[in-house]
């Protein structure tokens, strides 16, 4: 593989100062335990952050670029990093989120190998005190397959978005106005995709609350746009009753997921 860097990581931030710590600490972490850090390219994507957020990003040498600008939202910035990353893949991993462990980059290095085109895996959910929740596929009712399709979006979000790497050659733009435009990246991305590979171990630790959860009633609307727009009108009419009953009896029987 003749490709560098190899992999983008994009981190999003606005006014992320008590978070944002704890996402580039576990970056340099997992970079210092790679034979050559220098193949991870890391962007910050800010949206002119007016507390304590740039100053903390300035403290990281491995950081490449830093870019603070008013955007139009989370998936403007995304789509900012989209277009400077020049690493063969993309991984967005945002303010609060972390690299699992000071494995993960090594051993993604060793699985790029395979030249998929898509590689994925579970995420830890952990609350704003760092306290571990569960694995998604455990802790939700969005169960993980090893054989990853788009047609498994039926559903909803299959796969969390910090859990999921792409390479850019296949990556489209995000939906700016769509609050669920990373369950249509996905997917577009599986679409496109002639290879996708399970990754065995979590990517991620995944800080719960979200854009799509303090906007859920609006999050909840635009995911059915999405999905209408990829599996038709009547079937998403249909799978969404099948999400809430699926939602309401996960509940019932381990407790409210978010």
């Amino acid at each position: 593989m003749n490709d560098f860097p190899l992999l983008t990581i994009v981190t999003i931030t606005y006014n992320a100062g008590p978070f944002l710590e704890r996402t580039l600490q576990s970056a340099r972490h997992a970079l210092s335990n790679m034979a050559a850090p220098e193949a991870v390219e890391y962007l910050i994507i800010d949206g002119k952050s007016n507390d304590t957020t740039l100053q903390i990003a300035d403290k990281h040498s491995f950081i490449s670029k830093i870019v603070s600008e008013p955007d139009r939202g989370l998936y403007d910035a995304m789509n900012k990093g989209l277009a400077l990353a020049s690493g063969k893949y993309v991984w967005f991993l945002n303010a609060g989120d972390e690299i699992y462990d000071a494995n993960v980059l090594k051993n993604l290095f060793s699985a790029f190998g395979s030249d998929a085109d898509v590689y994925y895996s579970d995420a830890m959910l952990v609350r704003e005190n760092g306290v571990e929740i569960g694995l998604r596929s455990e802790f939700t009712p969005h169960s993980l397959p090893r054989k990853l399709k788009w047609q498994d979006f039926a559903l909803g979000m299959k796969v969390c978005h910090q859990a999921f790497i792409a390479k850019k050659s296949i990556a489209p733009p995000y939906d700016i106005n769509n609050l669920s435009a990373d369950i249509d990246w996905e997917i577009e991305c599986l679409k496109r995709a002639e290879r996708i590979q399970f990754i065995e171990n979590p990517l991620c630790r995944y800080l719960v609350g979200g854009l799509s959860v303090q906007n859920h009633r609006r999050s909840l609307i635009d995911r059915f746009y999405v999905l209408r727009k990829h599996f038709g009108l009547a079937a998403s009419l249909y799978n969404h009753i099948r999400i809430f009953v699926r939602g309401t009896q996960f509940a019932r029987s381990k407790g409210k997921y978010w």
